[in-house]
């Protein structure tokens, strides 16, 4: 009987093997090439062999082996798995002659369409001493982002394999991108390293698979390009019905389950204990556990069972046969009465796992115990406390638990995010007492991260300003350091100025010039009146934050620094942003409170005429907002680059005045440059100065010939293909290998 129901269940383990490897539709190919094609995917466009035309692909057999394509495009798929896949990857490039002119560039973007997206696997590279690189993609939402590699010497080019900003820098993006842009950069043309430095590259790739060799990867372009071409692939992620849930439909098939992927759409995959394809009649087959010992130790009788396996020891034993030794021989009852044998049947293993629970219970709490200590002073803890003490702060510090934060966040829900920043990323939570708060998380655990932390928390307490934001508290026991502020609801001041839905209709000239004034005066809060000088360093539009009633609000202390008070300035590694960097402090490494004065030049710049910083849209002479502005103003030009609602609403004397304020800001000698104060004092003089209606009118019939309307079109439509730029023609990256003219030595 027993040998009957053995080969009975190995006649069932062999038909469920034959079904476990159904990888594509009956009749459909399975393979192109070195390439596995598993359903959803099939290859040909209505063939029937793909869930629908969006998942079709294409076998080119002109290759030897065939290659695979991603639709009809010059897109080369690797290999596909069941949430993902690999394709080509491209390089941006740009080549100098020693004279610092252009010898060669090239541009680099790629497209994808629903329900394809490039995955957060994914790092955007940068290579070269003199450049930096901007990204530019479409989530729904427009996203930009850069890198900056910076170097002097080629000794000082690190060869740890590791991209650490010094020649190499690298950056994450955003899940959901459908489309990235890549441009190159420089400062000086690369004439200060072009002996050792000639091109600068840009590259999008799956983190790890670039290995950064220093010095050498900075000298032979050509070389390490065709390494990245043949060796570095982009992920790409695919889900079932992008705009579906699991709970409206399904393709899932048999012991397989549908789950919800973040941003949209599902997947399918085999439920524990099966395999196969879960999107495939008859759907996944139950793995025989029996047959891989490794994976699933029995040291005993193994039977499989749907989804599982049972192991049991040999007749006459008894124990745990999952574990070597773990069946023993039965005791011998003759040596106990039945009452004793019932005693300790019923009351030893209760005993026993009282013991257990007790000891797990303590081992677990003093583990917690530990962890918090040594999170405490990861996160800098004893730091913050030795600062406070030394410089002699008293202020109150608010600790938060982790319970509480947990709680007003919905366990870091990523529906509560609001916000992600070059330190961390920033949830919206309610407290117990229904305030709401802003709560800063950082991203990574390091001794960098950790110095930020308690610098921003030791600035925030010397500053209390109603035009700077209010830190509440903070939370020293979680992994990475949390710092919680008061909420301000109503976006950045960036988002404003250039959203095209970000509600306009508030940025009156008045508005404007009250916003310039409340955040002058908070940086000339903190440049006099703390009890030490603080240098904010990073002041731009999206660190200004507006409130309910559009009050301004100074934001991100992460990368600020206190001045000694028999110091004027300090010499710090260079830290801010492109596009708002004071020239001066870049080229020396000095700090000084005037470095502020040149970047909320910056921002005023962009508050009147509503162009960003950087626009690498803009022509050579307009993408450095900053040149652009002064340039302007030292040609009278300065009507034709403001807004046209400010040529309304503003008078003549007021454009000019701000514009000539703005230049002194934006002077390359950080002497030169006004102080904080006076910049408060100017700007408060601007908003109480009035005209008469009808000069005002009149000032607006002179200046309205000036104001040049432009209409920007909206983005067309483009076929699925990734191709690049060079110079004016565009070439698929299929058929264009890069530097066949310049050959480095």
């Amino acid at each position: 009987m027993i040998l009957y129901i053995t080969m009975i269940l190995s006649l069932f383990t062999y038909v469920q093997g034959s079904t476990i490897n159904n990888i594509s539709k009956p009749n459909c190919p399975t393979h192109c090439g070195n390439v596995k094609v598993p359903y959803p995917f099939g290859i040909g466009y209505n063939k029937g062999c793909s869930l629908d035309n969006s998942f079709y692909v294409t076998c080119n057999k002109s290759y030897e082996p065939p290659k695979l394509f991603l639709l009809s495009s010059n897109i080369e798929i690797y290999n596909i798995s069941d949430s993902e896949f690999r394709i080509h990857s491209g390089v941006a490039y740009r080549c100098y002659k020693s004279n610092g002119t252009i010898l060669e560039e090239f541009e680099w973007w790629s497209r994808l369409v629903s329900p394809f997206t490039f995955s957060q696997k994914n790092k955007f590279t940068v290579l070269g001493c003199d450049d930096y690189s901007l990204i530019r993609g479409t989530k729904g939402t427009d996203f930009s982002s850069g890198c900056l590699g910076l170097c002097g010497k080629a000794e000082d080019v690190p060869n740890d394999g590791q991209c650490s900003g010094s020649g190499c820098c690298q950056t994450s993006i955003p899940k959901g991108l459908d489309y990235y842009n890549v441009t190159l950069h420089n400062f000086k043309n690369h004439t200060d390293v072009w002996s050792f430095n000639r091109c600068g590259l840009a590259f999008l790739g799956e983190e790890g698979s670039f290995l950064f060799r220093g010095a050498s990867d900075l000298s032979d372009a050509k070389d390490v390009t065709e390494r990245i071409l043949s060796t570095v692939h982009v992920v790409v992620d695919w889900v079932i019905s992008p705009h579906g849930r699991c709970s409206e439909f399904t393709e899932c098939k048999g012991n397989s389950s549908c789950y919800n992927v973040d941003g949209g759409g599902y997947r399918c995959r085999c439920n524990n204990g099966y395999q196969g394809n879960p999107y495939l009649d008859p759907g996944c087959q139950d793995i025989n556990e029996c047959e891989d010992l490794q994976t699933n130790p029995c040291y005993g009788n193994c039977l499989n069972t749907p989804g599982s396996y049972n192991c049991t020891c040999p007749l006459g034993s008894s124990g745990d046969a999952k574990v070597a030794n773990g069946c023993q021989q039965p005791i011998n009852r003759s040596k106990f009465s039945s009452t004793t044998f019932i005693t300790a049947m019923v009351f030893g293993p209760l005993a026993i796992l009282s013991s257990i629970l007790a000891i797990l219970y303590g081992i677990r709490r003093k583990k917690l115990m530990k962890l918090r200590e040594k999170f405490f002073e990861q996160n800098g803890g004893v730091l913050l406390q030795q600062k406070i003490n030394s410089q002699g702060s008293h202020a109150a510090m608010i600790l938060f638990s982790i319970a509480q934060l947990r709680r007003a966040t919905n366990n870091y829900s990523q529906e509560n995010i609001i916000g992600r920043g070059g330190y961390g990323v920033v949830y919206k939570g309610v407290l117990s007492d229904k305030r709401v708060v802003a709560i800063k998380k950082s991203r990574i655990v390091d001794g960098n991260q950790a110095e930020q932390f308690v610098n921003e928390v030791l600035i925030l307490t010397q500053v209390i300003h109603r035009n700077v934001v209010n830190l509440l508290g903070c939370c020293l026991e979680e992994e990475v350091p949390v710092l919680v502020y008061e909420f301000i609801s109503n976006n950045t001041l960036f988002h404003h100025i250039h959203s095209k839905l970000g509600g306009m209709s508030w940025l009156s000239w008045e508005n404007r010039l009250r916003v310039a004034v409340e955040v002058a005066g908070a940086l000339a809060y903190i440049h006099s009146e703390t009890i030490m000088p603080i240098i904010h360093r990073d002041v731009k539009s999206t660190n200004i934050l507006l409130d309910d009633n559009y009050n301004a609000k100074l934001s991100d202390f992460g990368a600020s620094r206190l001045v000694p008070l028999d110091h004027e300035q300090v010499t710090t590694l260079i830290q801010g942003t492109l596009g708002y960097l004071d020239p001066e402090y870049y080229n020396t490494s000095q700090l000084t409170d005037k470095s502020d004065v040149y970047s909320f030049g910056v921002v005023l710049a962009e508050l009147i005429t509503g162009k960003k910083p950087i626009g690498v849209d803009r022509s050579n002479i307009e993408k450095n907002l900053a040149t652009y502005f002064v340039n302007s103003v030292t040609e009278n030009h300065l009507y034709e680059i403001v807004e046209p609602r400010i040529l309304r609403e503003g008078s003549l004397e007021q454009i000019q005045a701000i514009g000539d304020l703005i230049k002194r800001c934006l002077n390359p000698h950080g002497r030169d440059r006004p102080k904080m104060k006076e910049v408060v004092v100017e700007l408060d003089k601007l908003r109480k100065f009035t005209t008469h209606p009808w000069t005002q009118q009149q000032t607006f019939q002179e200046t309205r010939s000036l104001v040049l309307d432009v209409e920007q079109l909206d983005l067309y439509e483009v076929p699925l293909i990734s191709f690049g730029t060079k110079d004016t023609e565009s070439h698929s990256s299929s058929t264009y290998m890069p530097f066949e003219e310049y050959k480095p030595r």
